[in-house]
């Protein structure tokens, strides 16, 4: 008889647990909507050719591709079987699968909005509370089901957008009682300078996925890594010095300045950290900018965030987000 099991990566939540949740997710919904954030669902999956390209390479990997139907087809077996060996070789196919289960929340909106534009008044304010699947390896505090909370603003540039969601990141942790969470910022614009410094904006994603790998395995693998890309030692020094930027949020600042500010995009994205650390109503607020800080996700082009559980919780990473100008989309996202 086979024993009952749940797939890896996968929970069971009891009454006890369902009922602590719908509490953060109501009090999470409660601050959205007092910032005029509308709900939204979308469904569980999407088009492959949606999802795919958006992640980066690693996250591309980490997608949950679902198979087509008819798959035992006899008259489409011979190119059933080719399509499996494309599979197999790395590429897709769309004679086995088409669709997949959903990476995060944010793609899937930004289909809603070009499917839906001319409905929409802008700039458009949305919230959404959903599971999410990711094919990755599981260990503690990492599934491969999970809900994110997700707000997003689409249609404005305005830096208004950012100070507005690190209110609602300090509202909601504030009613939560999670007084001594940490907020980190930094800005895709400086790592873009810091690539063109180390011979090109091209640079930027490889550079972006191996920085947010620090926490986990140390500067030396960091530039270990990079090396083994293929960068040589002057970009590897420059790389070097950038890690080790240290003091408070001024001096990191004044750091910054001295090593990316005569590029014009490193300076653009130093203007906006100093816009929102000097910004009166986010005094309250605990940030700390971290130029560490990189989200790995391809689509980031400005002020990203990560938000950090206090020390003794010893969960890390509760939320982050940013903005990816290409979508003209601002993001809070929780997990």
């Amino acid at each position: 008889m086979t024993k009952p099991s749940l797939p890896q990566g996968t929970r069971d939540f009891g009454p006890e647990i369902v009922r602590k949740r719908n509490f953060i997710f109501h009090t999470i919904k409660l601050v959205f909507e007092l910032y005029g954030f509308q709900p939204l669902e979308t469904p569980a999956m999407e088009n492959l050719d949606t999802l795919m390209g958006k992640y980066g390479d690693e996250g591309d990997k980490l997608i949950f591709k679902i198979l087509n139907n008819g798959l035992d087809n006899k008259d489409k077996e011979t190119k059933i079987r080719a399509d499996f060996e494309n599979i197999l070789s790395g590429k897709n196919s769309k004679g086995i699968t088409e669709r997949a289960l959903k990476y995060d929340l944010t793609i899937p909106f930004a289909r809603f909005v070009a499917m839906n534009h001319q409905q929409l008044s802008f700039p458009y304010k949305r919230y959404q509370l959903q599971p999410v699947w990711r094919a990755d390896r599981p260990q503690k505090g990492r599934y491969r089901e999970f809900y994110q909370c997700d707000a997003d603003v689409v249609g404005s540039h305005s830096l208004l957008n950012e100070i507005e969601l690190i209110l609602i990141y300090h509202q909601v942790f504030i009613y939560l009682g999670l007084k001594d969470y940490s907020l980190k910022i930094n800005n895709r614009k400086i790592l873009s300078a810091l690539a063109t410094l180390c011979g090109g904006t091209d640079k930027v994603s490889e550079i972006a996925i191996a920085i947010d790998k620090l926490d986990k395995i140390g500067i030396e693998k960091v530039l270990a890594a990079l090396q083994n890309s293929g960068f040589h030692d002057e970009q590897l020094n420059i790389i070097n010095i950038y890690l080790n930027i240290s003091g408070s949020n001024k001096e990191r600042i004044t750091q910054l300045e001295s090593l990316v500010g005569s590029v014009d995009i490193g300076k653009s994205g130093i203007l906006d950290l100093k816009a929102l650390l000097e910004n009166d109503s986010l005094k309250s607020v605990n940030i700390e900018l971290d130029p560490t800080l990189a989200r790995g996700l391809n689509y980031y082009t400005g002020t990203i965030f990560e938000a950090k559980a206090p020390a003794a919780v010893k969960m890390g990473s509760i939320g982050g987000g940013g903005r990816y100008d290409h979508l003209v989309l601002i993001e809070f996202m929780m997990y």
